[in-house]
């Protein structure tokens, strides 16, 4: 984690996830690709506006319990690499937030090695690894860090997804 620039009163930072599974990269990407399947493996959503597929520029909505919703814009997306990026709204606050996965259970994404460059070594093992890059006012990343790794960690160790609705995937 690091901390920067002071905005809104607010110190904020940078803070590093990741999580590592036996589901396989192109699963687990897929798993983020397609909006309609987050509340699947993040337990902290209940169902998304969006477009069918991750593109830059779309935008949409999460809901949450108790009404919560964000507003989202998709700043990048790089398929080949299985990376992304978006920026959330909620209210005033805004997080910047940095996605990726990688193949195989041994790769070379650690905490200081972040987005364009990161995961690119070579891999051994099956399964995948996910990070996450969260940018934000630093108590808002430290509030939320618990939630968004256990879903990193749902993301590449669900064998099947259950999808509030009903449906499995």
């Amino acid at each position: 984690m690091s901390g920067g620039r002071v905005a809104g009163g607010l110190r904020h930072g940078r803070l590093t996830l990741g999580a590592r599974g036996p589901v396989p990269a192109d699963v687990a990407w897929g798993r983020y690709d397609d909006p309609g399947l987050w509340a699947g493996w993040a337990p902290h959503i209940r169902r998304v506006e969006a477009p069918p597929r991750l593109a830059a520029g779309a935008g949409g909505r999460v809901h949450g319990p108790l009404g919560v919703r964000v507003r989202f814009v998709v700043t990048a997306v790089d398929r080949p690499r299985r990376r992304w990026a978006w920026r959330v709204h909620a209210g005033p606050l805004v997080l910047r937030l940095e996605h990726g996965v990688d193949a195989g259970m041994d790769v070379g994404v650690h905490a200081g090695v972040h987005g364009a460059g990161a995961g690119t070594g070579a891999t051994t093992g099956a399964g995948s690894r996910t990070w996450l890059v969260l940018h934000g006012p630093l108590p808002v990343l430290l509030a939320y860090a618990p939630l968004a790794w256990w879903s990193l960690r749902r993301l590449v160790t669900l064998p099947r997804l259950r999808l509030p609705a009903g449906g499995a995937r």
